[in-house]
């Protein structure tokens, strides 16, 4: 009941998915940095993504995982997965009994799959998308699902999608592996709703790409507009706001300078 992508890029690892299905997030994805990513769908078996990247740190690739995963379990004819192991090696399996379309591609360093699907153009779009995209993994696997959603994607509708990618030391502050986990868990639109969530946690979540030194008629202009809104110092704005991820000693990010003048 469900379309999704997994990849690695760049020393990042990543799924995202859409489906009628209320909060997809909560069944299909999973992914480990230094390991691999898996989706399990169809009538899925959640224990796919734990053995999955069980399997994949003891070593084995994915197709060996996704062998021995469908190997294991009799419902195999109603199941549908997708893995990308630690060096981008990438596998898909349908099952036979899987409501049609239903079937799944794989190339290097990605593996798009679906079922319950208008048609195999939905996986084709997803694939194509994802090669052709640039920039980083998040982005080109947002930019995929819209493809494969646009393109007709799940037959009975809309309902949620997900996004989820790891990266080393990728999450707020450095604390996790976790560089992006968004949901929409029910909207009428909700791979569309997923870009605008992307485009919010680039804002909030980003690295500075490009500052401006604080000094001179900026500074005064800084510290007048802060003064004008009641607070004492950028940092204390910032921290309101949720910009602290792009707070810079004695510069300001462009992004966080644009926010300030509309505020």
């Amino acid at each position: 009941m469900t379309f999704s992508i997994v990849a690695k890029a760049d020393d990042q690892w990543g799924v995202a998915v859409a489906s009628k299905f209320l909060a997809v997030g909560a069944a299909v994805p999973a992914a480990q940095y230094g390991v691999g990513a898996v989706a399990t769908q169809a009538f899925a078996n959640l224990a796919y993504r734990p053995d999955g990247l069980r399997l994949m740190s003891e070593g084995k690739s994915a197709q060996e995982a996704i062998d021995a995963l469908v190997a294991a379990d009799e419902g195999r004819l109603q199941r549908q997965a997708g893995l990308v192991d630690r060096d981008g090696g990438a596998a898909t399996f349908t099952g036979a009994d899987c409501n049609g379309w239903a079937g799944g591609r794989s190339g290097d360093g990605w593996a798009a799959l679906g079922n319950i699907l208008t048609g195999p153009e939905v996986v084709d779009a997803v694939a194509s998308t994802f090669e052709a995209a640039a920039g980083p993994l998040a982005n080109r696997l947002a930019a995929a699902l819209l493809a494969g959603d646009r393109a007709g994607g799940d037959r009975r509708g809309r309902q949620s999608a997900v996004l989820y990618v790891v990266s080393e030391g990728g999450g707020y502050g450095g604390g996790s592996d976790v560089l992006v986990d968004l949901r929409v868990d029910d909207h009428a639109d909700p791979v569309l709703e997923l870009q605008r969530l992307l485009d919010l946690h680039r804002l909030y979540f980003g690295k500075p790409e490009e500052t401006l030194p604080l000094e001179g008629a900026l500074a005064e202009e800084v510290a007048a507009k802060l003064e004008a809104l009641g607070y004492k110092d950028l940092d204390d704005w910032a921290g309101v706001e949720n910009y602290e991820e792009r707070m810079v000693p004695g510069a300001i990010d462009v992004l966080v300078l644009e926010k300030l003048r509309e505020a």
